[in-house]
């Protein structure tokens, strides 16, 4: 039993939490974390076939710190070609319009996770850079999926734990979840899948991305066909939380069909990246 006071109606205080945002969730009162204006016009021009790289850069050049981190990229080991690049219009040339909008969601995505609450930040901080490594992961992963393209898969990691910001953002009122961590970990493991779908539709994201955020941590998750986005990231993520306390570190992997569509053996408990570590540190260098 909770060592809290109970709340209305007799429910504890963490049932109120619950609770009370679903049901915000659901009437859509629940106030949603909101994409900078920048990442809502980049997204909405790579989508645009007609569009060159000149138009893309000239929105992308508004945004100072922005474009200095994209030019980096582009030379970065990653990226780059013979020769390096200053100008906005090679920048977009030579990373493409998907792998451009990629970064700059992280860019702005970087910025929602921060909070004025220490405990809070902490805790935001730590999904960022979790968040990261399952991107590098997953980018790797689809490497081996001709049908999964590595910078939609990057995106994908990036995003899958986004249902994260609600839960965290009103925690911060709430000194009974501070001073709880195992409390406040549950319930952002009950809660956040539901929410980090129900975000991603908010921002009008394709149904591919929507299903990552919903369906990342549904181990019973079967479908026919090849792999899917949504192997690829819940595959990353299961490895990304190996030799930690979190609940899904201690996952059978050969149960979960996601491990076999990817053609990985599930019997090993740690799927080989040595050949791939520069990759996975330049990954989580631009992303950083």
């Amino acid at each position: 039993m909770s060592s809290f006071a109970y709340g209305k109606h007799g429910m504890e205080p963490e049932e109120v939490f619950v609770n009370e945002l679903m049901e915000d969730l659901e009437s859509g009162q629940l106030q949603l974390p909101t994409l900078p204006e920048v990442a809502l016009r980049i997204r909405d021009v790579v989508e645009d076939e007609n569009v060159n790289a000149n138009q893309v850069a000239e929105i992308i050049a508004q945004d100072a710190a922005l474009s200095a981190r994209l030019i980096r990229v582009a030379n970065s080991p990653l990226y780059r070609g013979r020769n390096e690049i200053d100008r906005l219009s090679m920048v977009i040339a030579r990373l493409g319009n998907k792998l451009v909008r990629t970064l700059v969601t992280s860019q702005v995505m970087k910025q929602m996770f921060q909070a004025t609450d220490e405990a809070i930040d902490q805790r935001l901080r730590a999904v960022w850079a979790h968040s990261i490594s399952v991107a590098a992961i997953a980018r790797v992963l689809a490497g081996q999926c001709p049908q999964v393209l590595p910078d939609q898969a990057m995106l994908a990691g990036l995003l899958h734990d986004i249902g994260t910001l609600p839960i965290l953002y009103r925690a911060e009122d709430k000194p009974e979840l501070l001073n709880s961590p195992a409390l406040l970990d549950e319930l952002i493991h009950r809660l956040h899948t539901r929410i980090g779908g129900a975000i991603l539709k908010h921002w009008q994201f394709p149904e591919t991305l929507v299903a990552v955020a919903a369906e990342h941590e549904n181990l019973d998750r079967s479908h026919a066909g090849e792999a899917d986005l949504v192997d690829v990231v819940q595959v990353a993520n299961l490895q990304s939380h190996m030799d930690t306390e979190h609940p899904l570190a201690d996952t059978d992997w050969s149960r979960i069909e996601s491990f076999h569509k990817l053609g990985l053996d599930a019997d090993v408990h740690e799927i080989e990246l040595t050949d791939c570590a520069d990759e996975l540190e330049e990954v989580r260098n631009i992303l950083n």
